[in-house]
């Protein structure tokens, strides 16, 4: 008579086959494409938007005409290390420019052009101005900050964008080579040489203040020019495995790096946003005013947040909403973190956070906080809500510029997106 089968056997190969599957998923490809492009559209739209707002007072915020000199700002960095260019010179002609460059990576970033490049010119950019005037913030330039950090080692280019659509026309040319696109990129590498070109003057000319080794750098001991210059050198030799070696096992090896660093800051972004909900609630629950339901009263009655006083007025002078939109807001801030384990759940909260910053932005004149927090909320839609937005958005787009009614079937990534994008 035999023994009976241990209910353990075979449990060591079932678990090999699940880590052999789950490391070719984050090493095979690049993970939530269409999460990776909202949040790209949505920092980039939101930056945009507050600089072009604050056009006619940017020297009164960032400029020679500011408040915090350029000297405070100067003494301030000395002491915490922030990067930003605008304190290489107090010229006016170099803050436009770098205001106007600013503007101009976040519309490149919107549309998708060049990702690669751009998502490190609009970091550059949020930077630079952010740091400039460090008091000039409402909280959700805090987020901003970190995301335009994150977009760098983010693919936010697979779909929505300038460069899939280059990469759907390049596969189509010739479909039997997955890198013609990038073989003929001229633009891309006149891009390529432009940027490598003006670093150099900046760091041969000592204009740019870009040490290569730095104890408070963005990473342990790396300064910001070895990390600028290791970007622009990652992106030329990449473009050199594309050209001469496509079937090479090393640019297999920068494949599969290139996935691993864009699905870890995916997960970095998501762990970043519930850390900003998780603290939120947690210190709201500290104080006496969240404790006994009437925080929310005090704020409708600033009149700094205070654009509709009719409206704030309603509101506050009933005692239940009061209530419920102070103990809402903790319970929801608190709870999101752990609905992350149910989909269902989560994506209720999901709904319920993004009308309570719709709200802010309506009720306390907070558009650029709601939109940078909404932006943030939407890496954790859900891949088949977000392709059937993207459905209906082109179909109206095109319905209003009279290109037609065709299908709007979305075209999913490539399963190697990276292949027919160059040095963009």
């Amino acid at each position: 008579m035999s023994a009976p089968a241990s209910p353990l056997a075979g449990a060591g190969a079932r678990l090999d086959a699940t880590l052999a599957r789950g490391l070719r998923r984050i090493t095979g490809s690049a993970l939530a494409p269409y999460q990776a492009a909202i949040v790209r559209i949505g920092f980039a739209l939101t930056f945009t938007v507050f600089l072009l707002r604050e056009w006619p007072n940017r020297s009164e915020l960032y400029g020679d005409t500011s408040p915090w000199s350029i000297d405070l700002a100067r003494r301030l960095i000395a002491t915490n290390d922030a990067f930003t260019v605008l304190i290489w010179s107090d010229s006016r002609l170099w803050f436009e420019v770098v205001y106007h460059g600013a503007i101009l990576a976040g519309v490149l970033l919107l549309l998708g052009w060049r990702t690669r490049t751009a998502s490190v010119l609009f970091m550059i950019g949020v930077l630079s101005v952010q740091n400039r005037s460090v008091f000039m913030g409402d909280g959700g330039d805090n987020v901003v900050h970190l995301m335009a950090i994150y977009l760098v080692f983010v693919r936010c280019g697979q779909v929505w964008s300038l460069d899939a659509r280059r990469a759907r026309r390049a596969a189509g040319q010739d479909p039997a080579d997955p890198v013609a696109g990038a073989v003929n990129d001229k633009v891309g590498m006149a891009l390529w040489s432009l940027c490598g070109a003006l670093l150099l003057v900046a760091h041969a000319s000592g204009f740019a203040d870009l040490p290569f080794f730095d104890q408070e750098g963005l990473l342990p001991l790396m300064g910001w020019g070895l990390l600028l210059w290791g970007l622009w050198a990652l992106h030329g030799v990449r473009w050199c495995l594309d050209r001469y070696y496509p079937r090479s096992q090393a640019r297999g090896v920068f494949q599969i790096m290139g996935n691993l660093i864009h699905n870890g800051a995916m997960v970095v972004i998501v762990i970043e946003v519930c850390l900003i909900y998780s603290t939120a609630g947690w210190y709201k629950i500290q104080g006496s005013r969240w404790q006994d339901g009437t925080a929310s009263y005090y704020p409708f009655n600033l009149d700094y947040f205070n654009p509709w006083p009719e409206v704030t007025d309603v509101l506050s002078a009933s005692g239940l909403l009061i209530m419920l939109f102070t103990y809402g807001t903790v319970m929801v801030q608190v709870a999101f973190p752990f609905t992350l384990f149910n989909r269902k759940v989560k994506n209720v909260l999901l709904v319920l956070m993004m009308a309570e910053h719709a709200g802010i932005a309506v009720l306390m004149g907070l558009p650029f906080f709601s939109l940078a927090m909404i932006s943030a909320d939407a890496v954790f839609l859900p891949t088949a809500f977000l392709v059937w937005s993207g459905a209906r958005t082109t179909t109206a787009v095109r319905r209003l510029t009279g290109t037609g009614s065709r299908p709007s079937t979305p075209t999913p990534p490539p399963a190697d997106a990276s292949k027919t994008v160059a040095l963009g």
